[in-house]
């Protein structure tokens, strides 16, 4: 029986074939988040709307890309839509399949946050003449967004877990050159365990990403909405239900 090779383990964290891969990682990670982040936060907006038909839209579409898998989209995407003429690359369908599907995740993070923070925040700033656009900016933005930073963490961990697989509509991320370096060289285990230690490393630091916001903001936003009190058209009235 062949035993772990060591040696072949640490020379493949330092191939550059696979470190390609690590960079199509992070890349597809990014986007994913941030067009998430953009979509999702349209969603939710529409999950709180008044109008039945904007919240009958949003409840389908988190129900349904909530309870598929993302393995289904990406699939159906890459080769469902050809066949209705539409077709993409595969960066393009596998960025598609990630933003759509982390969508319906960050709306309801996303609402959360918003409806988690008290309504009397807004009528303290509201009852001081701040408009309502300078109450979300500055007062119940800053609130929710702290509520939202260790589910948001923990869902970004889970997308660049998730970007693996795009490796069967042939995305050349990690795990994809994994297999390839694997068919080539047939060192299973050492491969394996050099794809390992690289999604340990980027988890790993997106993990001090995520304590540093929270320690920031945690500290920082606090004091956020008695200072957005304090421009108010009444400065001199304290609200202390808003400075907490």
């Amino acid at each position: 029986m062949k035993h772990f090779d060591l040696a072949a383990c640490v020379d493949y964290l330092f191939n550059h074939f696979l470190l390609g891969g690590v960079l199509v990682t992070i890349g597809l990670t990014a986007a994913g988040v941030v067009g998430g982040l953009i979509l999702g936060m349209g969603i939710a907006l529409m999950r709180m709307s008044p109008n039945p038909a904007l919240t009958g839209f949003a409840r389908f579409y988190i129900w349904f890309f909530r309870g598929t898998p993302l393995l289904i989209q990406l699939v159906v995407i890459y080769t469902g839509l050809p066949q209705l003429g539409i077709k993409f690359g595969v960066i393009t369908c596998a960025l598609t399949g990630l933003i759509l599907n982390e969508a319906a995740y960050l709306a309801e993070i996303v609402r959360s946050g918003f409806l988690a923070v008290p309504a009397g925040q807004r009528e303290a700033a509201w009852a001081l003449g701040l408009p309502k656009s300078v109450t979300l900016r500055r007062i119940t933005l800053p609130q929710a967004f702290r509520l939202m930073i260790p589910p948001l963490g923990n869902s970004i961990n889970s997308l660049l877990k998730a970007t693996s697989l795009a490796s069967v509509i042939s995305v050349e991320e990690i795990m994809r050159r994994s297999d390839m370096l694997m068919q080539e060289h047939f060192q299973i285990l050492e491969v394996y365990a050099a794809a390992t230690v690289y999604y340990l490393m980027l988890t790993s630091v997106w993990d001090m990403v995520q304590r540093r916001l929270e320690k920031h903001f945690g500290r920082s936003i606090a004091a956020a909405p008695a200072k957005a009190l304090a421009k108010g058209s009444l400065p001199a009235v304290e609200i202390p239900h808003a400075a907490q």
